[in-house]
């Protein structure tokens, strides 16, 4: 099935194209088993795979070159519904010579507010890299090229709750969001610029594959003989941990937990943990 997903996100990369015409009128999807949705009117295109619940996911982008602004390139897991949990890459395009934004969400339950941004360290326009989700039962860390970005820990010990009962499938998209995207809606599109393209390759998914209400994985407990898998009691070493934290020291342009601004009633509980 990963094959299916990586010639599916070769098409998304070659013909997904961020211009003023409508999916609805300007394409036909013609294999896919479901895979492809047509939403907003016409105006997004989203491929989907198996649901997983926690795994290992690494995919290879090429993003946008050149005036991008006022696009987003996505690549996320979301499960169906109104109370939705999710796990979010977007990368918010910007005027030539500027650097992308790279943002990252986590959402529980239909509930998201935990933004952190990034500006990364090179050009991702110029080249493939790779943007990684690692999501097991205790924590979700985001990575680029194997460092450490952010690490979101499960902590409903004090509260908080962390996606894990919802399985969720794999996204991409690209779409045109010049009402809030670049410099909050502040550069808009040039369509002049257009077609905007965004590749992707190399999909993998090392993760439990949910199918008919039973997941691939025998069980989710210490005791499963899936629970060996390295993904999936994975944390960062000592390594990992500096990196990351050499990462938000000189990369990071927003994180929620030190908007006090924003939440006057207190940080997020997870935010006031060592």
């Amino acid at each position: 099935m990963a094959s299916v997903l990586h010639l599916s996100l070769l098409l998304l990369g070659s013909l997904m194209v961020a211009s003023a015409g409508n999916f609805h009128q300007d394409f036909d999807i013609t294999w896919g088993d479901g895979r492809a949705n047509i939403l907003n009117n016409g105006q997004l295109l989203t491929l989907s795979l198996d649901k997983y619940l926690f795994g290992k996911i690494d995919m290879q982008l090429k993003l946008v070159p050149g005036n991008s602004a006022g696009t987003v390139t996505a690549y996320y897991l979301k499960s169906p519904g109104s109370t939705w949990d999710e796990i979010d890459f977007e990368f918010l395009g910007n005027l030539s010579g500027d650097p992308y934004t790279l943002h990252t969400n986590v959402f529980t339950n239909g509930k998201g507010d935990k933004e952190q941004q990034f500006h990364l360290w090179f050009d991702p326009t110029a080249d493939f890299h790779t943007y990684s989700i690692l999501w097991n039962p205790q924590r979700i860390v985001f990575s680029v090229d194997g460092t450490p970005i952010r690490e979101f820990k499960n902590s409903e010990s004090i509260g908080v709750a962390f996606p894990k009962n919802q399985p969720m499938r794999i996204y991409s998209s690209l779409w045109n969001a010049d009402d809030w995207a670049t410099r909050g809606g502040l550069v808009k599109t040039d369509w002049t610029h257009a077609p905007f393209t965004a590749s992707y390759r190399n999909f993998n998914a090392d993760a439990c594959v949910w199918s008919n209400g039973k997941s691939s994985c025998a069980s989710s407990s210490p005791s499963s003989p899936f629970s060996s898998s390295a993904w999936f009691s994975q944390e960062l070493d000592s390594t990992s941990q500096e990196r990351l934290k050499w990462v938000q020291k000189n990369y990071m342009i927003y994180n929620y937990c030190a908007d006090a601004k924003r939440f006057p009633q207190g940080l997020p509980a997870e935010c006031r943990t060592s």
